[in-house]
């Protein structure tokens, strides 16, 4: 469900370039109107960052500034490159192409593939997991299920990080990923399966953007080519690229620099795939000249959900959080966030079906309500609460719309009513257009009360209701439409994967839901253990966790449902806490950290010389309570807090580097004349030990390096840190 869908689901198209800039706000006309050089737009959740990319290329082609084949588009996912190329269609700029990047990228490969290598393209695989078990096998590697897909998950991270199956255990060391085997496990099977690819002469997803990179950096009549039929691009969601759709994305461009970014560091979800926001916040670095547009009205949410949103930002740390947006709300005030604590979770479940069940009553659409939850095995507990309530629902992430077994018969079944309807009885009675779509799915299986229970067949039928409801709206949009323009929509829809709304309750991950929203949400699950997950060990991937939940809470409109479950069955032991990241937020959980304020909207004109989107300065900021970084619990204890963690939970702290901290700390004393303490204490050269911190920011916030004592030792501590040798560092006799 998208935002598009409150209003005309079949606007005309606007009449002049002008008319396509009416409705943006200040911040949406200076992204649509600047349509020359790098241009990179921050925009938070919910402020209209497709509205003003899609109005900014569609005023580009309205206004004859940019041909619409020369201008490429590219996002993530094909619900969004559809849903793209449907808003295009409707502000009149056909011919643009948007594409997820595989699929431009396979495209390019097919039709350069016979001049650059010769033959046909080898045939590509839709799942790599069977291949991984071959070359398993071939090892003698013995993996389960579960190690499996976690085994190809591995493979998959080092292809788009350019990672080679020799480097792959250094790789997986420095960026601290929990490996599934022994690391050189897992490059063996690397290689294997790579072998096993060339021997059967195929090539997996993968492959598409590194051969596609391969062409290009290796044929450079090809590459010119290529950057003769582009010379503008627009990439979404750029907090998700990839090392290895960065490098496609800079062989596109070549010596140009016509690029529009768009993306929220503060929702990079992805990194365990190899996005990094990295290539975002650097963007400016990168790209001294660029003008840099921040979007931060929302308009999606009420204030109430939007204040939760910031708050759970607010205690947020690391890159990301130093360039989070502070979202403004534009709509009216709402209820506040309800939270309800459950004994187990097929009551947590009971309790979302039970609420649900009364919206329904109330007259709200099931297609504006959702469950999400953090993995997809709680999906079946709501799948199976809700059908015992007689509620529909619609599970996310399965397969897409126009390629259901029902719809492909259901649009040939309409298909031929339009060229032959006339010889059709089904149609005597049929008035209007509804009425003859109505006759027509009867005989695919529709009816006019749903089936009782769930399952495929209630599936189905939600599938054929959905096309009855989009006759509707057709021909309320459009009247005297025939059943041929209907069916051109469709097949327009089709080509678009621009998909009519599901009349069900949609059950989604909240990976699955990012991008999507609802009038009603239920956040379920959220729980210690669960939000964050139990594998979120490092401070990173705990940061990544608070982002999902922030992903979550910005899906809701108006109403946000937050739940959490004691334990896991009935009788169970009560062990469960609420996520620590509710803390200071949830009512009866103490008192709201007060963060660091976040960037205000605006537009900064590109400078000469550049800078980075923020700078790398360490400053004092006012922090969030301290919290265990282990357990969670709220630190007290002065040495506790410079550690981060309680004094009896697990150290991982490196031994050679704190001798080391500790011979150089000896040194520094000596020369000042002071006690070694007032140099470093003991807990901050373990904390240090402990953080191993590689950049400046990193170092600054460790409790007990204050900006005094960076400017001062922060240099030398990070080369101690990197394990150089510090000039004049040795002990005197």
């Amino acid at each position: 469900m998208t935002a598009a869908t409150h209003s005309s689901l079949f606007p005309q198209a606007p009449d002049s370039a002008d008319a396509v800039l009416e409705g943006l706000d200040p911040e949406q006309r200076e992204v649509a109107t600047a349509l020359r050089g790098p241009v990179c737009v921050l925009a938070g959740a919910g402020t209209g960052k497709t509205r003003a990319i899609t109005h900014r290329i569609a005023y580009g082609v309205r206004a004859g500034i940019l041909q619409p084949s020369s201008v490429l588009a590219v996002t993530f996912t094909n619900r969004a490159a559809g849903e793209m190329r449907g808003r295009l269609r409707q502000l009149g700029a056909q011919g643009v192409q948007a594409r997820t990047f595989h699929s431009a990228a396979l495209r390019q490969l097919q039709y350069f593939w016979p001049k650059a290598i010769g033959g046909s393209l080898p045939r590509l695989v839709d799942r790599k997991i069977q291949l991984v078990a071959e070359a398993a096998a071939a090892c003698r590697l013995r993996l389960d299920r579960g190690e499996l897909r976690d085994a190809t998950a591995e493979i998959e991270w080092s292809k788009v990080t350019q990672t080679v199956p020799g480097d792959y255990a250094r790789a997986a060391a420095k960026a601290g990923r929990e490996v599934p085997r022994d690391p050189a496990e897992i490059a063996q099977l690397y290689a294997a399966y790579e072998d096993l690819k060339r021997a059967r002469a195929v090539i997996d997803f993968e492959d598409v953007l590194l051969l596609t990179v391969a062409v290009l950096q290796d044929r450079h009549d090809i590459a010119e080519q290529v950057r003769a039929q582009y010379q503008h691009f627009v990439v979404d969601e750029y907090q998700d690229v990839s090392p290895l759709q960065q490098r496609l994305l800079e062989l596109w461009l070549g010596e140009r620099d016509d690029l529009c970014v768009v993306g929220d560091a503060s929702q990079t979800i992805y990194s365990f795939t190899g996005a990094t926001p990295d290539h975002l916040l650097d963007f400016r670095t990168r790209h001294p000249g660029a003008t840099v547009v921040k979007l931060v009205r929302d308009y999606r949410s009420t204030p109430q959900v939007v204040h939760l949103a910031n708050g759970l930002l607010a205690q947020a740390r690391g890159r990301a959080a130093d360039h989070r947006l502070e979202l403004v709300s534009q709509r009216a005030p709402g209820p506040e966030p309800a939270y309800t604590e459950y004994p187990d979770e097929p009551a947590e479940a009971d309790g979302a079906a039970r609420r649900i069940r009364e919206l329904l009553d109330a007259g709200v659409p099931a297609a504006e309500i959702a469950v999400l939850f953090r993995t997809n095995a709680q999906s079946e507990t709501y799948e199976q609460a809700l059908a015992d309530r007689g509620v529909p629902y619609q599970l996310r992430g399965a397969e897409r719309f126009f390629d259901r077994p029902e719809v492909r018969k259901a649009r040939v079944a309409l298909r031929g009513a339009a060229r032959f309807g006339g010889n059709d009885t089904l149609l005597e009675d049929a008035v209007d257009l509804p009425s003859q779509v109505r006759a027509v799915l009867s005989g695919e299986g529709w009816t006019t009360q749903p089936p009782a229970g769930s399952g495929a067949v209630r599936e189905r039928w939600e599938s054929l209701a959905a096309l009855v409801h989009l006759a509707q709206d057709f021909a309320a949009a459009r009247p005297g439409a025939t059943l041929a323009d209907l069916v051109a929509e469709l097949d327009e829809r089709a080509n678009a994967q621009h998909a009519p709304t599901v009349q069900g309750v949609t059950l989604a991950s909240l990976h699955s839901a990012k991008g999507l929203e609802w009038d009603v949400v239920f956040l379920v699950g959220v729980a210690e253990g669960m939000m964050p997950i139990t594998y979120a060990k490092t401070d990173e991937q705990i940061e990544e966790e608070r982002r999902l939940l922030y992903v979550g809470v910005t899906r809701a409109r108006e109403r946000l449902h937050v739940s959490w479950a004691l334990s896991r069955s009935p009788g169970g032991r009560a062990s469960r806490r609420p996520s620590r990241f509710l803390d200071g937020l949830r009512p009866g959980s103490g008192t709201a950290a007060a963060g660091r304020g976040g960037a205000a909207g605006g537009i900064e004109r590109g400078v000469t010389g550049g800078a980075a989107l923020a700078p790398a300065v360490p400053r004092r900021t006012r922090r969030s309570p301290a919290r265990c970084r282990v357990c969670g619990r709220t630190l007290t204890d002065a040495g506790e807090m410079k550690l981060m963690r309680c004094e009896d939970c697990p150290s991982d702290m490196d031994e050679g580097l704190y001798e080391r901290l500790r011979d150089w700390r000896a040194v520094q004393a000596r020369r000042s004349g002071q006690p070694a303490y007032c140099v470093f204490t003991d807990k901050t050269l373990m904390a240090i030990a402990e953080a191993v911190p590689d950049a400046e920011g990193e170092l600054a916030r460790i409790p007990g390096v204050g900006v005094r004592k960076f400017n001062r030792y922060g240099a030398d501590v990070l080369a101690i840190c990197a394990g150089q040798d510090v000039p004049g560092g040795e002990v005197e006799d």
